[in-house]
């Protein structure tokens, strides 16, 4: 297709949404059809020739008209003239249409005659597309009950997908399950979010809509639901109206089809469509959805794949789908692929034109969902209460699919009096959910039907489908044809049983019949019931589908080698198979399957064998804990052996790991990262780790929100482990603090580089080290191009003047800080002058942290004069700077003129009388500061008796600090005065003030009165009882105040 006609099919779209921020709105021209019964032809086929017709087939149209003299050379022109192709059919219809009905009859004669493709379309792509959604809408309306959440909220027409950069390392290398429970099923915060209807669509006003789109979701996420909602969406004109055809497949349904062109695959699928080519051509705007490529039989060979571009042509089934995500075959039509992450990675991220992700459920979602789900208020309750406090089990239902599994599993259980607890661990879980499905389908009488007695057709099936489920698994099958279950002894007609339904999901299509398990999870508990009890009179390698292979003879022995096969597995495929074998050995995750498996007697010696089996397994591996190493201890949780998952857990929540990690402990600490409530808000890993234990933990700390690794004597060397981390592209790290280590400018130059890629981390902790002036210009040279980082604190780092500078230069172009803490760093006054000047054009700093910094009056005077300009700032803190009356004075004076500031903290400098009188002028007129500390200042009566007169007419500040300040009872005389007219005040800080008894009485009268007032410190202001009485009167009457602070106060003295 040329890209002039590509480009105006595009601007022909009835609506295109664009970023937010810039919408684009263009009017519908188009008619509804009972407007144009009596319309003529011309007009009934308007939108169709301005969407189909080609500039070659316009120069057909014109030559037709101008060799029968329909038309004029001039006219002739003045078509060739009206500018782009859409201008130029506009003004041939428009001149047509003057005409008598000769002109209308020639352009519809030659039309009709033609035989081009694009004649084709204007002529019948009306009758075409409502045929073809009437047959989308038959064919999937079958699913709309089982893929629709009755919730709002929860409803997919309510949410988005994540548009994302590409798949990460954990996507591409580890289990679904594995994925969800590292990263506690948490979207990452920093992904732009893409509504459905926008999936289609270019992302700028100058970019092209994509080709090939990407989705991914871990298995039972929704991809299939997401697919059946935009196809009925389309079909009902609700969403991308500018898409003509919409082709879905399923590679569960190519899985059977060998050889084949496109055209004929299209026939196949939709026979109502006579002429395929007529909807894969350049003319029409057509989508090719193929879902689900994790279940194609065929591994996609994008570099050795034979290329095709003829579309009639027959080619193997697995070369056609190269050659079309390839854009060989169907160039101009668009392809959307969902698959799950791993398998998605096959395809090269060059090929694909934009990716998304399908987020799983929140907590709260789960919540809403438990709510929603159940009518009896109590039972969602109990349920949510237990996923709390079994986050395993919590994190599995960010998997919507799992959630209903669980939920109506554990509503099963509390329904049914015989069970004594609710499953602790996914193996029980999975057992009680086969078990109720039995149940469900069994006759019964007026007593329940205990599972021991269940037996029969149940227990042959459940056997044979834990046979294809295993070796499933081995071969990476996911998907079953008809005969595929014959061959394991599967009788078609019990997969309609309640148990055979309640597991398998039947799947049927115009093209073939298929079946798979309800989710992944359950295919792996029953290969792992299919192993269990095979394994306990096998004589060969269960491994080997053949029974030529070595002998193996033992249950231990089975068990040891699924293990290794386990450990040896890449891609983590075996991770959660061997959990639940594990699990199995627990009485509680067997006994509901009692009456279903052909369990022999199990003498408990196995479950004792497996948990040492396990620990001598957890002593053994390289120097780095990696995931296949955390799964040991996930299958310890499975065993229910958690002595040493509780006693690391204790350490963790006590700060007490020093010395005590071992590489066994650092697996369960691994694994801990995951699961455990102590990790969950916060990684509290202080005093904790050394630069081995660093390295060992270093593939888990990846997936920390907030990680806490201060006072860990940490140097340069580990900076490198760390920056590593923060550069990956799996780092989810949100907040670290590297507080109280020994880290210098060679460890800052580490963590620069990280920062130039890093995209999560948005605060930075580095108070106590020792950067020094080199290593705060590292990093200011990574802050001037890191756009994610909001927060970062270089409290006692000994950065002086030049380190200020190089920060001050970062706070003229970042626009993303909010956050800058450089406290006690000896900036003096000309670091403060570098960052005043950076502060006049500044315009997202809002807290700056100066304290201890030896500024004087002249960096204070030069911050004043940023303060006069800049009003985004909001807190400012100059505590112990050697401030005096000068340096208030500016302050002041820049305080009459700023509307931005709510927060001034002055403490512990030398401010005196006339200061305060200053401070007193500027708070009668700046109603914006709403926070004033001037604790240990030179105040002395006289100043605070100002500030006092200021705030009877104040109505902004909210806390003042006064305590030692040298302040008796006049000047308290004075504030209690202003509080009887002040209603904004909440919080009065006068400790330390000798203020007496008379001045305590002075405060009493007024709080009889005051109701703003919540806090009142009072402490050491040598009040005794006579205070201590007038105080309690006015409390009596007082009900806002809420703290008083009243330490030392001497109730034996008068």
């Amino acid at each position: 297709m040329e890209k002039t006609h590509y480009d105006s099919i595009l601007d022909r779209s009835k609506r295109i949404t664009w970023q937010d921020d810039c919408y684009v709105d263009l009017q519908s021209t188009t008619s509804s059809q009972a407007e144009t019964e009596d319309l003529g032809w011309i007009q009934k086929h308007q939108d169709q020739l301005q969407s189909f017709i080609t500039p070659s087939f316009l120069g057909e149209i014109l030559n037709h008209m101008r060799n029968l003299d329909v038309l004029s050379s001039a006219e002739e022109t003045k078509v060739k003239e009206a500018g782009r192709l859409q201008d130029q059919v506009n003004m041939l219809t428009t001149i047509v249409t003057a005409k008598d009905s000769q002109g209308s009859d020639v352009l519809q004669g030659f039309i009709e005659s033609s035989d081009s493709q694009v004649a084709q379309l204007i002529i019948n792509h009306d009758a075409m597309v409502k045929e073809h959604k009437e047959v989308l809408l038959r064919r999937y309306e079958q699913y709309r009950d089982r893929d629709s959440i009755s919730c709002p909220r929860l409803n997919i027409s309510s949410r988005t997908l994540l548009l994302v950069d590409g798949l990460s390392d954990l996507q591409q290398k580890e289990h679904d399950l594995m994925q969800v429970g590292v990263t506690r099923g948490e979207k990452r915060n920093h992904l732009r979010q893409l509504g459905l209807a926008k999936l289609f669509e270019p992302l700028t006003r100058v970019s092209m809509p994509p080709r090939v789109s990407l989705t991914v979701g871990v298995a039972g996420i929704g991809k299939t639901t997401w697919v059946r909602h935009f196809v009925r969406q389309w079909c009902q004109g609700i969403i991308c109206t500018d898409i003509n055809f919409v082709l879905p497949f399923t590679f569960a349904e190519l899985n059977l089809l060998d050889k084949l062109s496109a055209e004929r695959l299209v026939k196949m699928a939709f026979p109502h469509i006579s002429d395929p080519s007529l909807v894969l051509n350049s003319s029409c705007r057509t989508l090719l959805i193929l879902d689900g490529l994790d279940e194609f039989r065929c591994k996609l060979n994008f570099s050795d794949a034979a290329s095709c571009s003829d579309p009639k042509k027959e080619v193997p089934i697995d070369d056609l789908v190269t050659n079309i995500i390839r854009g060989n075959l169907l160039p101009d039509i668009a392809v959307w692929v969902t698959s799950r992450p791993r398998v998605a990675s096959l395809i090269p991220g060059g090929l694909v034109d934009r990716v998304t992700e399908i987020p799983g459920f929140s907590p709260k979602d789960i919540e809403i969902f438990l709510n929603h789900h159940f009518s009896e208020k109590d039972f969602a309750r109990k349920i949510w209460s237990h996923l709390e406090s079994n986050k395993i089990l919590m994190v599995m239902c960010y998997i919507p699919c799992i959630c209903w599994i669980v939920a109506d599993t554990l509503l099963y259980i509390m329904q049914n009096e015989a069970q004594e607890s609710l499953p602790r661990t996914c193996t029980e879980l999975y057992a009680n959910f086969c078990s109720m499905k039995a149940e469900l389908g069994e006759p019964r009488g007026r007593e329940p039907v205990k599972t021991e007695q269940l037996h029969g057709s149940n227990r042959k099936l459940l056997g044979n489908l834990g046979r294809l489920a295993f070796y499933g698994l081995l071969k990476h099958k996911y998907v079953f044809s008809e005969q595929d279950l014959k061959n394991y002894g599967i009788d078609i007609l019990l997969t309609q049983s309640s148990l055979g339904s309640g597991v398998l999901v039947r799947e049927e299509s115009t093209i073939n019949t298929t079946f798979r398990f309800t989710h992944l999870t359950l295919q792996e508990f029953l290969a792992a019931t299919f192993y269990h009890v095979s394994s306990k009179r096998a004589i060969f390698d269960l491994f080997s589908e053949s029974s030529m292979s070595w002998p193996k003879i033992g249950f231990q022995n089975h068990f040891r080698s699924a293990f290794q096969h386990s450990q040896q597995a890449e891609d983590g495929h075996l991770d959660v198979f061997v959990r639940f074998l594990t699990g199995l050995l627990c009485s509680a995750a067997i006994k509901p399957l009692a009456g279903l498996l052909a369990l022999g007697k199990d003498d408990g010696n196995n479950k004792a064998w497996a948990a040492g089996f396990l620990q001598g397994l957890l002593v053994s591996g390289g120097a780095v804990v990696s995931l296949r190493a955390v799964n040991l201890a996930y299958c310890l949780q499975e065993l229910q052996h958690t002595e040493m998952l509780r006693s690391v857990e204790e350490d963790l929540r006590l700060s007490s790991l020093a010395g005590k990690l071992t590489r066994p402990h650092c697996v369960v600490l691994g694994y801990l990262l995951h699961v455990s409530p102590e990790c969950s808000e916060q990684t509290n890993l202080t005093a904790s780790l050394n630069a081995s234990t660093v390295k060992c933990l270093l593939p888990q700390l990846l997936y920390c929100r907030h990680l806490r690794l201060e006072n860990n004597h940490f140097k340069d060397d580990v900076m490198e482990l760390l920056g590593s981390l923060l550069s990956a592209k799996d780092c989810h790290i949100q907040k670290i603090s590297l507080a109280d280590n020994a880290i210098s400018n060679k460890g800052a130059k580490a963590l620069s580089r990280a920062l130039l890629v890093n995209r999560t981390l948005t605060s930075l902790n580095l108070r106590n080290n020792n950067i020094g002036s080199k290593g705060a210009k590292f990093l200011a040279e990574a802050l001037k191009m890191n756009q994610v980082l909001t927060s970062i604190n270089f409290q006692n780092n000994a950065i002086e003047e030049e380190g200020a500078q190089s920060l001050a230069e970062v706070l003229q172009c970042n626009r993303k800080l909010v956050s800058l803490n450089i406290r006690k760093n000896t900036i003096a006054a000309g670091g403060a002058k570098r960052i005043a000047e950076a502060l006049k054009t500044n315009r997202t700093l809002t807290k700056l942290i100066l304290c201890g910094n030896q500024l004087g009056d002249k960096g204070t005077v030069a911050l004043a004069e940023a303060l006069a300009v800049n009003h985004t700032l909001l807190s400012l803190q100059l505590q112990s700077n050697s401030i005096s009356n000068k340096g208030m004075t500016a302050l002041t004076k820049a305080l009459r003129l700023n509307h931005g500031l709510v927060s001034l903290n002055l403490r512990e400098n030398s401010i005196g009388v006339e200061g305060a009188k200053n401070m007193a002028h500027a708070l009668h007129e700046n109603n914006t500061l709403q926070d004033l500390d001037l604790t240990a200042n030179l105040l002395h009566d006289d100043g605070v008796q100002a500030i006092a007169g200021a705030i009877k007419f104040n109505r902004g500040l909210t806390s003042l600090h006064l305590q030692w300040n040298f302040i008796k009872s006049t000047a308290t005389k004075a504030l209690a005065h202003a509080l009887l007219s002040n209603s904004t005040m909440q919080l009065l800080d006068l400790q330390e003030n000798a203020i007496g008894n008379e001045g305590v009485t002075y405060l009493a009268e007024a709080l009889k009165t005051n109701t703003s007032l919540r806090t009142l410190c009072l402490q050491g202001v040598s009040a005794g009882m006579s205070g201590a009485i007038k105080m309690a009167e006015a409390l009596m009457t007082n009900q806002t105040l809420q703290t008083l602070d009243h330490r030392i106060w001497t109730p034996c003295s008068p």
